[in-house]
């Protein structure tokens, strides 16, 4: 009986598909999904293969229906625009703007059976205006925009969507920039702050469709080291 109710809470299971989930902010989100409940669908392909990409969630969604889509994979890059190489341009948009959009088209089919949440990781650099972040600022602007453009859209169908905007996270996503967090605790947010946004966003009784989280004080250090072009 027991190996029974195992099977049935099993196939009970609400199905997550989570980009940029092997770390930093995405590792977050996987395991506090995992812990309440969700069966974690991490995508392997690379993001900007839109021809895996989409082959892989068609396969997904073969199999099974969706209840959430979080888009949290991306990048940046943070120098003077000319100094950015095109094939880095392509990518950055491809990564941040495009896979998110595509995911939402393949998914959303199969949201609207199950009334369910997408969820895109913008950046708080989509809601203010940045030196050096032109190319960066513009994907995750037009990530959030997005997000709140197909709300309307979609709401009468029970989807909800929401964007979250978190502000200077201590992850790898500074490894190879010229600045990170500073050493102040208070000046940074860890990428379990982010997740428990994405547990508080799914679990509201309303549509919480735009959230920006900050820490308390300001602070970077500046390193060595910069960014590929």
């Amino acid at each position: 009986m027991k190996k029974l109710k195992n099977s049935k809470n099993m196939e009970n299971l609400k199905n997550a598909i989570l980009t940029g989930s092997t770390g930093g902010i995405g590792s977050a989100v996987a395991d506090r999904l995992k812990g309440a409940g969700y069966r974690v669908l991490p995508l392997k392909c690379r993001l900007e293969n839109l021809q895996s990409l989409e082959s892989e969630v068609r396969d997904i969604l073969s199999t099974r229906e969706i209840d959430v889509l979080i888009n949290c994979a991306g990048f940046g890059a943070f120098r003077p625009h000319e100094e950015i190489s095109v094939s880095r341009i392509r990518r950055m948009v491809e990564v941040n703007l495009t896979a998110p959009m595509v995911l939402v088209n393949l998914c959303l089919r199969s949201l609207k059976k199950t009334g369910g949440h997408i969820i895109n990781i913008s950046s708080i650099e989509a809601t203010r205006h940045s030196k050096f972040s032109a190319l960066y600022t513009a994907t995750k602007s037009g990530l959030r925009d997005f997000s709140l453009s197909l709300f309307e859209e979609v709401r009468k169908s029970g989807v909800k969507v929401s964007s979250i905007n978190p502000d200077i996270t201590n992850t790898a996503f500074f490894d190879d920039l010229t600045f990170g967090p500073a050493d102040d605790i208070s000046c940074y947010l860890n990428p379990e702050d982010v997740a428990e946004a994405v547990m508080t966003v799914l679990q509201a009784g309303g549509a919480i469709t735009d959230l920006t989280i900050r820490p308390q004080r300001v602070g970077v250090k500046k390193k060595s080291r910069g960014d590929t072009p």
